[in-house]
């Protein structure tokens, strides 16, 4: 069952990604999460924080997400079926480590959205916070597998620090 869905997962990769192949560029594909726990991250995802799958359910053990109009930038997938491919079946997910990747979401209003998941029940590592040396208001949370989240809304410019207008003035 595993190689099967592993060759229909390659196919339709294969099948969406011609065009990009046969141009011989490379173009971002998706950030996929590999975890343990499938069905406890899928739900988490759908569930709490409101992602609508385009591919999977929870026990389909891959599955793709929409995060914009059009885009399915965003994938769970099992680390167990993913560890032979690249070599390190033996080896252990790390634990009690410093984050290497944080997914961050856009959200429309960090206030709304801090309400709206605390009252699904969702915990959160933060509180909503103003970064002006950032120019966004965040707040953090993690996944059921520890994975660190950022949702966050950009501050208006008048909110900004002053040495992150300096710095944007570089890339202007």
């Amino acid at each position: 069952m595993v190689s099967r869905l592993i060759d229909y997962i390659c196919i339709l990769i294969i099948r969406n990604k011609l065009k990009t192949i046969n141009q011989k560029t490379m173009k971002f594909s998706n950030v996929r999460l590999l975890v343990k726990d499938f069905a406890k991250c899928f739900r988490f995802y759908t569930e709490q924080l409101g992602l609508e799958p385009a591919w999977g359910d929870e026990n389909s053990g891959y599955a793709n997400f929409k995060v914009a109009d059009g885009i399915e930038g965003f994938a769970l997938f099992v680390s167990d079926w993913m560890a032979p491919s690249v070599g390190n079946a033996d080896k252990q997910q790390p634990v009690a480590m410093r984050e290497k990747s944080m997914i961050s979401f856009y959200v429309d209003s960090v206030d709304e959205t801090f309400a709206t998941l605390k009252a699904k029940g969702v915990t959160f590592i933060s509180e909503p916070t103003d970064m002006p040396d950032w120019g966004m208001r965040t707040l953090y949370l993690r996944d059921p597998e520890e994975n660190l989240i950022e949702l966050f809304t950009p501050l208006a410019v008048e909110q900004f620090s002053q040495e992150l207008l300096e710095e944007d003035k570089k890339f202007q």
